[in-house]
């Protein structure tokens, strides 16, 4: 029998029981915030130590006993490309500040969050939901209402950004692993136009039956002409800056060094109290920081495991991927949901036989991903696992890291929204499902 490749032979090695603090991590981060509040209190202190502590875990045995350090490398220079453009992006959103004076209509709102869709391809669904859900917000303070803030999260904070590497953090694990830039945008925009638009049209009846149970008054007051003001513009540039370096070369972190570069700038230029109006902070992007470099870790395990036994799984058909991917993006971070899922597609399309290794064995892991492109068969896999990552990250509020953001804002603003069984059983389901039900059943 033929000795297998180094790479091969560390996936053969890899037991089963080491995907243990993946799973348990997940587990954790989506439990964690809905507990009673002593409890979460606990976890808000101590979630650094369990995220670093599984992930050094991990990398312990894959130096020890696998040596993995090749791997561990690889993940780790992963892991710094995604958080410099996340964090880059939150920090020139938090520089850009809208002020709305005035009430909106149903059709000022639906072209809102329409605008918010796009925007969220160009900062991100986190960048976008932090630049817009304040001036939201205010625009409909009269008759502010829980279905603002659902369908907000549902469009500006989910699947709006589902047609750049920017918009959604699992779209851009995809591009490190080979899914070119404008790859998305050319293949899913007619089943975002769907889904964005369905959305919109539900929103609309729900907005247009609200104002008209509102008082004559308020009716007038809102139908008042609007003012606008639109405050940091220099950070324009600095997102420019940020959407270029994504087409730099890899070479001595030139991509990261320049995306860091600008959010460097634009903290520093950015007017102290456009900050202040923000309310912005370095907690929540040093919380995902965090979590996530324990993610990226332990995840190693998961990834190798899939590429291994792949097949053994029997998905065969793109609804399987979106359905399953999705699914499980409503309980779980939608990033790692789709590396894994990516991973199984990969492993199941993919002869490793045919693709070039160096001369230690390893496989150039954007590899597997360019050769499913090139089939038109394989390639819908993908699609189905873009989507149903970041569509079915609006079905719960730990879906997607900006939820459980836009939640908290709206609740300290005075907005009453809904529980977590509240928002699933009153919106996401009765509403959300079956429009990405359809969706998955028209395209895929």
């Amino acid at each position: 029998m033929d000795a297998l490749p180094p790479l091969a032979a560390l996936e053969a090695a890899i037991p089963p029981a080491l995907i243990v603090p993946f799973g348990l991590l997940l587990a954790l981060i989506a439990v964690m915030p809905l507990t009673p509040p002593r409890v979460k209190h606990f976890w808000d202190h101590y979630y650094p130590h369990a995220a670093i502590g599984l992930g050094l875990l991990v990398v312990g045995f894959y130096l020890v006993k696998l040596s993995g350090g090749a791997i561990v490398a690889r993940t780790l220079h992963e892991y710094f490309s995604f958080i410099c453009l996340i964090g880059s992006l939150f920090v020139v959103a938090g520089g850009i500040h809208l002020t709305v004076k005035g009430e909106a209509t149903p059709w000022d709102n639906v072209v809102f969050l329409a605008i918010g869709a796009v925007v969220a391809n160009l900062i991100g669904t986190t960048g976008a939901s932090m630049v817009l859900i304040r001036p939201w917000i205010r625009m409909n303070k009269i008759r502010i209402s829980a279905f603002h803030i659902v369908f907000f999260i549902f469009i500006v904070s989910n699947c709006g950004g589902a047609l750049t590497p920017i918009g959604d953090p699992p779209l851009f694990l995809g591009y490190l692993r080979g899914v070119p830039f404008f790859w998305l945008l050319d293949h899913v925009i007619n089943e975002w136009l769907f889904t964005v638009g369905a959305i919109l049209a539900v929103f609309y009846v729900f907005d247009r039956r609200s104002f008209s149970h509102a008082p004559r008054a308020i009716q007038a007051k809102i139908k008042e002409h609007d003012t606008w003001r639109f405050e940091g513009g220099v950070n324009l540039v600095f997102l420019l800056v940020i959407i270029g370096a994504v087409f730099l070369p890899e070479t001595f972190f030139l991509r990261e060094l320049v995306m860091l570069g600008a959010a460097v700038a634009s903290y520093q230029l950015t007017p102290k109290i456009v900050h202040e109006e923000n309310h912005f902070s370095f907690g929540p992007i040093r919380e995902v920081a965090l979590l996530f470099l324990g993610i990226f870790l332990t995840m190693m395990p998961a990834l190798g495991y899939l590429d291994r036994h792949g097949k053994e799984f029997g998905f065969t058909e793109p609804a399987q991927y979106y359905f399953a991917s999705g699914s499980l993006s409503s309980v779980l971070d939608n990033a790692p949901t789709y590396l894994n899922f990516l991973q199984l597609a990969e492993a199941t399309f993919v002869d490793r036989a045919t693709l070039p290794q160096n001369a230690q064995g390893e496989i150039d892991p954007r590899a597997g991903v360019k050769q499913m492109i090139a089939s038109e068969h394989a390639r819908r896999f993908i699609i189905a696992v873009s989507l149903g990552s970041v569509f079915f990250g609006a079905m719960t509020y730990i879906g997607n890291g900006p939820n459980f953001m836009v939640k908290s804002i709206a609740e300290n603003a005075g907005v009453k929204v809904p529980t977590f069984f509240g928002y699933v059983f009153k919106y996401s389901l009765p509403f959300l499902l079956p429009i990405l039900v359809a969706g998955g059943l028209l395209f895929l």
